[in-house]
């Protein structure tokens, strides 16, 4: 874990964006696609602290980026080359374009100055999206990835994010996968590689330092 000190100097508010990423009703929500995953993104209280972060952002001045994954009705430009874009089509619940599925799960709440990138395609939250031309038109340095699940996206999200040039910053508290000790391994064996691993208290109090 680093110190308050690096950390905070990787966390000016000026050059650090928070990333939700798929924090939504058909995601983690009560009426989830994926149940297992939604239990684990509540009971772990890893929702809970993604939602204190974006409070503590929007009133420190750090800008929220909320990464949604949606689809549309006829399923137009969605990938079918994986196992795991298959069994999604097959799913109760679909992540369809306007639909309460795509909205961003309570308690995360969703400010005026805060942006929702939403993507049609693939796994990543930023490969091919708006989130990196925002991040760079932004002054970016710091991005602070936080939601689900960590088997697939916030992984890519971490490494994409790193080889665009920022600083990933992974509060490990903040997110979630399945099953609940895949997250833990992920992060010791894999994201702590190449991000800065912290947590969310430590972050807050970074977000919460009296404004020079």
């Amino acid at each position: 874990m680093p110190s308050y000190e690096q950390l905070s100097e990787l966390l000016a508010p000026a050059t650090t964006v928070l990333l939700t990423v798929e924090c939504q009703q058909g995601v983690v929500g009560q009426d989830s696609a994926l149940p297992e995953l939604a239990k684990e993104a509540r009971f772990s209280g890893a929702l809970a602290n993604v939602a204190r972060l974006v409070t503590a952002a929007h009133e420190s001045g750090v800008q929220v980026i909320h990464a949604i994954a949606e689809r549309r009705p006829d399923g137009r430009g969605a990938n079918h080359n994986a196992r795991l874009f298959r069994a999604a089509e097959r799913l109760p619940v679909q992540q369809l374009t306007g639909t309460t599925a795509v909205r961003v799960a309570p308690p995360i709440e969703v400010a005026e100055e805060d942006f929702v990138v939403r993507r049609l395609h693939g796994l990543s939250p930023i490969a091919g999206t708006d989130v990196d031309p925002l991040l760079r038109n932004l002054g970016c340095r710091t991005l602070v990835v936080t939601g689900v699940s960590a088997n697939v996206a916030i992984p890519n999200a971490v490494f994409d994010a790193v080889n665009r040039g920022y600083t990933a910053v992974v509060p490990a508290d903040a997110i979630a996968g399945v099953p609940s000790d895949y997250t833990p391994a992920m992060i010791r064996n894999t994201l702590a590689l190449v991000a800065t691993i912290t947590a969310t208290d430590d972050v807050l109090a970074c977000f919460k330092r009296p404004r020079r």
